[in-house]
């Protein structure tokens, strides 16, 4: 009897030894999360170059937009309807060293991030998928949901956007009822 009950406190002992091990790794895991984000956000800071703004004349296209666009191969395009020739803001984004990345093109609610046709961005980059989809876009979708759950924000403005990719490479970012905040 005085041995099983030795067993047992050897027994809860080790389950005590495996908890706190675990609490510690826990705690190591939001610290190393939190540092990777900080990265993150200097990363972006430091590594792009706001361009010159310049406005130019664009046709705008009318069609709702999914979440995500797979461009198929292209054989022969069928024509574009067209709607209202509009006036927008166009932002060339570089890298330090002046490298094309994108550009950004501004119209009313809505940006359009092009990527440099010379550039192969991927979807499943590590930046662009865990950071810039899951972080900043799902957490603005998140609020922009609360505030319509809550009656502040009208169901037709909630922050959306959409994927135009052809395979794996990203196209278009489109990026729906963006506000100043």
């Amino acid at each position: 009897m005085a041995q099983d009950q030795e067993k047992m406190k050897s027994m809860i002992a080790f389950k005590k030894r495996l908890e706190d091990q675990l609490e510690k790794l826990n705690v190591e895991v939001k610290e190393v999360q939190d540092t990777l984000d900080t990265v993150n956000l200097i990363l972006l800071e430091k590594g792009f170059k706001r361009g010159d703004i310049k406005t130019v004349t664009v046709v705008a296209e009318s069609a709702p937009l999914p979440k995500e666009v797979v461009l198929p191969t292209p054989a022969v395009e069928p024509s574009k309807p067209t709607v209202v020739v509009e006036s927008e803001t166009v932002i060339p984004l570089k890298t330090m060293a002046e490298e094309p990345l994108a550009l950004m093109y501004f119209e009313k609610q809505t940006i359009h991030v092009m990527p440099d046709e010379t550039k192969k961005f991927k979807i499943t980059i590590p930046p662009f998928s865990t950071f810039l989809v899951e972080k900043v876009f799902a957490k603005m979708q998140e609020k922009d949901k609360e505030l319509v759950r809550l009656g502040q924000l009208a169901p037709d403005k909630l922050f959306n956007y959409n994927i135009v990719k052809e395979g794996d490479l990203i196209r278009e970012i489109i990026i729906k009822n963006v506000d100043d905040e």
